[in-house]
């Protein structure tokens, strides 16, 4: 189902061009709230593909044959603009409707 809505994408306070280049270079940006018309409240970490089987690999390493990390978006790149991009096309597919809203 398509469905336009209004939202909003609130990134951490911290976030300016160089956190931007930052965390590009460190492929994740967790953080970041996705919040609806309705008031709703939805917190989202974005990785990049590279940095996602690094952290596969290292977990490997460690034990664990999995990486788990609520609200996970996976990207070609960390930016401002892919996460918009990205946020817009989520909401237009009803995505939130299937998450648990951000608590507290």
């Amino acid at each position: 189902m398509n469905r336009t809505e209004p939202y909003e994408v609130v990134f951490p306070d911290d976030y300016d061009a160089y956190s931007e280049y930052e965390h590009k270079c460190k492929g994740y940006l967790p953080d970041v709230t996705v919040r609806l018309a309705d008031g709703t409240q939805y917190t989202m970490f974005f990785i990049d593909i590279i940095r996602l089987q690094q952290e596969l690999e290292n977990n490997i390493r460690l034990g664990m044959n999995f990486v788990a990390e609520g609200n996970m978006v996976v990207l070609p790149e960390i930016s401002t603009e892919q996460i918009k991009s990205a946020v817009a096309t989520l909401v237009q597919q009803d995505f939130f409707s299937e998450l648990g809203p951000k608590r507290g």
